[in-house]
């Protein structure tokens, strides 16, 4: 029916300003999708009810920004990690502070729940994952391997295990009761942003920024299946609750897929930018995403979306015949075990000599009289917390779906004329002419928009034409195989655009990688890490990180060794180069550690870059 509700899959529900400065982190509480909880720059948590305007509750405590958050599965608990390392516990029925834990070196990067015990993990930009006892405040266990931020935890549904995804490209499987790592996933070639796990089967979900969803087999170890798209890095996953397939949000989309065989069941515009998590409530998944201080929200109807059947077309690159899907409620592998009842005490996990407890303190007491939570609107508070001795919560509440907007088109004749209907026959006329009225100004809008656009067309040409000029000038030194000679030409030629671009080729292969271009591109770099364009940042801190990775042992090796007897020119060069880097390197080490308190993911880098460089303090 042309015009109608109906006709629309996915809508944007809203838009709030969430906090007085940058949003950090957010998330939706999974059991009844309408709970949002919000992180912000000005080290608040401020708690939302999905489509209404008002913040409901905000929880403060934390001294530096919020930039990692998780509900618990029964949406009364919230857990906050921060930029120096804390994490605070709140309890939202009680509205307090329920705990601080504090034991991290770094950045508090992803959280989760325990599904049964009074359980939770911390992953952290020191590399370091653990798992805290909320009675006692104590740190339990402490799981050491990975070597980069540890992006995403996620608890299994039975709750014996543990998986971790990381920078560093892997995701890894943790054996709690052991206490100790049952295996790790290689196979992705960019950072690891979120796993998941089948809420029944043995099989476990990971997207990356390399732009890959891969699932893995938990009883066999080895990879299902890999999706791999020409979009944008994969930001959130989610199974549907019966496990028929996996929604995937990008930049820009979100993808329907199915893993045995591979296969791509829908693909949806949504234009929701940095999309930070995925829920569900009433058939339709609810996604939200942030950029500076607004968090908008998204709809998609689900009942309009495909999750079986046959694949889309150009999904699958060869012409071999798919075999058919397996049913939906059969299972190729095992099933998780669950206690018949939610159990207050899971099993001990295994602790050893390394495990750190600590025992409640007067300084966390204190902390824990700092943080509050501020109630700032008591009607809509009532309407999501139940009081802890009321009826309980689950199963939740019914409540209805998210109303699509009306369709732009105007009705048809068939709809205005219905004999069910009253029509006003002058109604309609103020309404056509705000129409003519709106798309005059939209066309007044437009024309303004193309003015300026071929304003700067003409000198947007001329650069662009130069910079492909210059570009050919490092090529053809660069066909020669000489990298240093290349690398000097685009240095000679003075414009960082051309540096930049010859960055991110050498980036690629760390073998091009020698001591005497590290003494060429530092000084660039330096400059990179402070310039106003994004794109600059990002490529000076990539190649950062790999010279501190590659040569800063050697380097403080080679100066911290005693005079060698005799001349020994080859030495004298390269201790020569080694002085030449470490004070390049020391100069940019105090813009690292001005830049490390910045926010966002330039803040994450810049933090990471500090404690590889601390060897130089």
């Amino acid at each position: 029916m042309a015009g109608s509700v109906a006709t629309k899959t996915a809508w944007k529900l809203q838009e709030i300003i969430a906090h007085s400065s940058n949003v950090s982190s957010l998330v939706l509480g999974k059991s009844s999708g309408r709970l949002l909880a919000t992180g912000g720059d000005d080290c608040r948590v401020n708690i939302w009810s999905v489509n209404k305007p008002n913040c409901i509750m905000s929880l403060t405590g934390h001294t530096t920004p919020v930039e990692s958050l998780r509900i618990s599965a029964n949406e009364e608990l919230i857990l906050a990690g921060s930029q120096s390392g804390s994490i605070r516990i709140w309890d939202l029925e009680a509205a307090k502070i329920l705990r601080t834990l504090v034991g991290h070196k770094a950045n508090i990067c992803s959280l989760d729940f325990h599904p049964f015990g009074k359980f939770v993990a911390s992953g952290s930009l020191d590399t370091n994952i653990k798992l805290w006892d909320i009675r006692r405040k104590g740190c339990v266990f402490r799981y050491k391997g990975h070597t980069q931020a540890v992006k995403c935890l996620r608890f299994s549904p039975d709750g014996k295990w543990l998986a971790s995804a990381a920078d560093d490209h892997t995701v890894k499987l943790w054996d709690l009761v052991a206490g100790k790592l049952m295996f790790e996933f290689t196979g992705h070639t960019g950072a690891v942003n979120v796993v998941e796990f089948h809420p029944n089967e043995y099989l476990l979900a990971s997207g990356s920024s390399d732009r890959t969803v891969r699932f893995w087999d938990l009883e066999k170890f080895q990879v299902v299946s890999c999706i791999e798209e020409e979009a944008t890095p994969v930001r959130c996953v989610l199974f549907n609750p019966d496990g028929c397939c996996l929604y995937s949000g990008f930049q820009d989309s979100l993808r329907v897929y199915g893993w045995e065989p591979e296969r791509c069941f829908d693909v949806l515009l949504v234009n929701w930018g940095k999309v930070a998590d995925l829920s569900m409530c009433n058939n339709q998944l609810i996604g939200v995403s942030y950029a500076e201080c607004t968090v908008s929200s998204f709809v998609v109807d689900l009942s309009k979306v495909k999750k079986s059947g046959s694949i889309l077309h150009g999904l699958i690159r060869d012409d071999k015949p798919l075999i058919q899907p397996i049913p939906t409620g059969s299972s190729l592998r095992r099933i998780y075990d669950r206690p018949s009842t939610t159990c207050s005490k899971p099993q001990r996990v295994k602790h050893n000599s390394e495990s750190e407890r600590r025992s409640p303190s007067s300084e966390d007491d204190r902390d824990e009289r700092e943080s509050t939570a501020e109630i700032q609107n008591p009607e809509d508070y009532k309407e999501i917390f139940q009081p802890k001795n009321s009826i309980s919560r689950t199963p939740p509440r019914k409540t209805e779906p998210f109303p699509a907007p009306p369709e732009d088109e105007p009705l048809t004749v068939k709809e205005a004329t219905k004999p069910s209907q009253t029509v006003d026959i002058q109604t309609p006329l103020p309404k056509q002419e705000n129409a003519v009225k709106n798309q005059s100004q939209t066309e007044i809008v437009d024309e303004e928009a193309m003015s300026q656009i071929r304003k700067g067309h003409e000198t947007m040409c001329v650069v662009l034409t130069s910079r492909h000029k210059n570009l050919d000038t490092v090529r053809a030194v660069w066909s020669t195989g000489d990298i240093k000679t290349s690398v000097d030409s685009a240095v000679a030629i003075n414009d960082l655009s051309v540096v930049v671009d010859l960055l991110n080729i050498v980036n690629q292969k760390a073998s091009l990688w020698k001591l005497d271009l590290c003494t060429i591109i530092l000084p660039q770099i330096e400059k990179l890490l402070q310039s106003k364009y994004e794109s600059y940042v990002q490529t000076g801190c990539t190649s950062l990180k790999l010279i501190l990775q590659r040569f800063l042992p050697l380097i403080t090796d080679i100066l911290s060794a005693p005079p060698s007897v005799g001349v020994d020119i080859t030495r004298e060069e390269r201790l020569h180069k080694c002085k030449l880097c470490y004070k390049q390197l020391k100069n940019i080490s105090n813009i690292i550690k001005n830049k490390s308190g910045l926010s966002g993911r330039h803040g994450s880098a810049f933090r990471e870059l500090h404690l590889l460089m601390a060897v130089l303090e």
